[in-house]
């Protein structure tokens, strides 16, 4: 299963790869300069025909693709020739203007950026569900009492509902999530909706909700890059689900129990099972379970497994948001909306780089990033195929974003480093010298090559790590 994913992921990647090398030789193409290949694919070709001055390949590996354009490196053999000047011709990537050639390499990022909203806006036009949790948290503190979190500290308590951060109308605990985690060390506002304290959900209200005002700055996790207040999400103790031949299914635990109490202890929330399965430091090896099915109590043992990895097999109740299908109009505005939101989120989640992240952690290589879309994938149509083709695609078009962010970093070799060459020799007139280039681009190599060995490292101690 694990190789599944990663290929169904590598392809996935690869159309991401391949809608970036489309902009470059679309770019090309419109701007005079002659492309010598466009590969779909890497590797040697298994097919090739040529059409014009175009050869078309179909690459023996079908990860991503190239766009090979006359005389890109025209510069190494200037300097390997010793003259000052390339001499390129027309028709070369080179012998192009400097504005013709920062089009070009725009044109990449540009064209993953637009992809990303095109998905976004048919993912609009068409409507979707997703899945979540109500926007009532549960301090982690209150599960784990040496915990401490900016929530616990600004006076948030368990059970108050969070319905507006900085503004922004929060409707459940994915709004959450989203804007605590891009606000990594931030003072935000919280609106707060607090009930009867400590009130659970069969409790009688004696008091009337009040509204509370709060500022929290997120802390920022460095395994993640995520900001994070120290909030668990509210679901009651209720099961949706329980997996075939796990230990909640061995138990003879049902769809629609409710947990009581466990090892003795009031289960007021889902989240409060953590606590007995950390046992104060020592995991049990069972759990003495008092729960109600239609109107009676049952009492039952559910073995746990050593192995901490291994689910128990119980699934707590959700909720399902229906988001309303858009007009196209409508639809366009909030995919490029919510492109430009994600474009704005990546980028300053490249800055965290440099604030002290575990980069083999926050850094993804190749094979975890194919790993995770494959993933996204094959849960996802294991669901239905409408939602197998939505997340996907989702997932892609966040992809494709971050790629558009990292190749319009200015590092050489990279499509902004290449944008800085070429701005730089607008300002001087007059084309930069071929050894200079040649030392920026083994900068750059030397720099990339730093970032995927963490990247590398990251990928395999994620999978050792399991």
């Amino acid at each position: 299963m694990l190789i599944i994913k990663i290929l169904l992921g590598l392809l996935g990647l690869g159309i991401v790869v391949f809608v970036h090398e489309l902009g470059h030789f679309i770019a090309a193409r419109l701007v005079g300069i002659d492309v010598e290949a466009f590969s779909l694919g890497w590797g040697k070709p298994i097919l090739a025909k040529k059409i014009g001055r175009v050869e078309y390949r179909l690459g023996m590996f079908p990860i991503g693709g190239y766009c090979k354009m006359r005389g890109e490196n025209e510069f190494e053999q200037a300097w390997e020739n010793s003259k000052n000047e390339s001499g390129a011709e027309k028709g070369s990537f080179l012998g192009a203007s400097p504005s013709a050639r920062i089009f070009v390499a725009a044109a990449g990022p540009l064209f993953n950026l637009l992809f990303a909203a095109l998905v976004f806006t048919i993912t609009w036009g068409t409507g979707f569900e997703f899945t979540t949790m109500s926007n009532r948290v549960v301090l982690v503190s209150d599960v784990f009492p040496d915990e401490d979190y900016p929530a616990s500290r600004a006076g948030i308590k368990t059970g108050d509902r969070i319905i507006e951060i900085n503004g922004k109308k929060v409707e459940n605990y994915r709004d959450v999530q989203t804007l605590i985690g891009v606000n990594a060390e931030k003072e935000l506002r919280f609106k707060i909706l607090r009930e009867d304290e400590g009130a659970g959900a069969d409790a009688e209200k004696t008091t009337e909700p009040e509204i509370v005002e709060l500022y929290i700055s997120p802390e920022l996790e460095k395994s993640s890059g995520a900001g994070r207040i120290g909030v668990y999400f509210w679901a009651d103790p209720v099961i949706e689900s329980v997996l075939p031949d796990s230990p909640a299914a061995e138990a003879g635990l049902e769809t629609g129990d409710r947990i009581l109490t466990a090892n003795g202890e009031p289960v007021e929330y889902s989240v409060a099972m953590l606590k007995i399965l950390d046992g104060g430091g020592t995991r049990p090896q069972t759990i003495d379970i008092e729960f109600e099915r239609g109107g009676q109590r049952g009492h039952t043992s559910l073995n746990v497994p050593a192995d901490d990895s291994v689910p128990l097999g119980i699934a707590w109740e959700t909720l399902k948001y229906r988001t309303p299908r858009y007009s196209v109009f409508g639809a366009i505005g909030k995919g490029f909306s919510e492109m430009w939101d994600t474009l704005i989120v990546s980028a300053r989640s490249l800055a965290l780089l440099f604030r002290g992240v575990d980069l083999t952690k926050a850094v993804s290589g190749p094979v975890r990033v194919s790993y995770m879309a494959g993933e996204v994938a094959a849960n996802s149509f294991s669901q239905s195929a409408g939602d197998g083709l939505r997340s996907t695609a989702n997932f892609l078009a966040l992809i494709s974003i971050a790629l558009a962010v990292m190749n319009l970093l200015p590092l050489p070799i990279l499509d902004g480093g290449l944008i800085v060459l070429f701005l730089i020799e607008m300002i001087r007139r007059r084309p930069l010298h071929p050894h200079l280039i040649s030392v920026y681009q083994t900068v750059g190599v030397a720099l990339i090559g730093v970032l995927m060995l963490f990247a590398v490292f990251g990928d395999i101690l994620f999978f050792v790590r399991g």
